[in-house]
């Protein structure tokens, strides 16, 4: 590998908001997401995660680490941290995603003026050319092929059938992650 996913590759961009959940990613293998606030699709090939203010002032605001999705199981929080049976959101469900190795970009991708990210769903050719986070943002002619692949994502998970996807109405969040809706984030 060149340090970048493969030009194919259909990647999660996912906020990091803490050095903690850094150390659990590299460590251990894996990243959560909140059902509650999780994207509509979670089988992608990689995750990057973009570091929030909550990082020194070399590392907030950038994404620098990425990993292999390997695979993703629902879970609550409780069975994620045994250590805190008492926290409000124990019971809580999340997706446990496991990842390959962390890998760090050659050179980070910062925000530039995007400060406020959740998800954002990006292709293999975006991620190893983008200069900024606003160069993740799937156009034109990708964003055939970026649709297409959670499409087919969601259809291989078993949540859709085949015959709804077209009536399905369009998820607003996912039009401005495509870049359809501007100003919307």
């Amino acid at each position: 590998m060149n340090g970048y996913p493969p030009s194919t590759a259909l990647l999660l961009v996912a906020v990091m908001t803490s050095q903690r959940d850094l150390d659990i990613a590299r460590m251990l293998g894996w990243y959560r997401i909140p059902l509650r606030s999780a994207p509509k699709v979670i089988d992608v090939d990689y995750v990057a995660f973009y570091q929030t203010g909550a990082f020194g002032q070399e590392e907030r605001w950038q994404i620098s680490w990425f990993a292999a999705l390997r695979g993703h199981e629902l879970t609550t929080r409780a069975e994620l941290f045994r250590d805190e049976p008492n926290h409000p959101r124990a019971h809580e469900e999340y997706f446990r995603l496991q990842l390959g190795d962390l890998q760090s970009l050659p050179q980070p991708i910062p925000a530039g003026k995007w400060r406020r990210i959740t998800f954002l769903y990006t292709i293999g050719d975006l991620f190893s050319a983008a200069r900024s986070i606003d160069d993740l943002v799937v156009r034109s002619e990708e964003r055939n092929i970026l649709w297409r692949s959670l499409r087919d994502r969601s259809l291989q998970s078993g949540k859709y059938q085949a015959n709804e996807l077209p009536e399905m109405p369009l998820d607003p969040l996912l039009l401005a992650m495509l870049g359809e809706l501007k100003g919307f984030l």
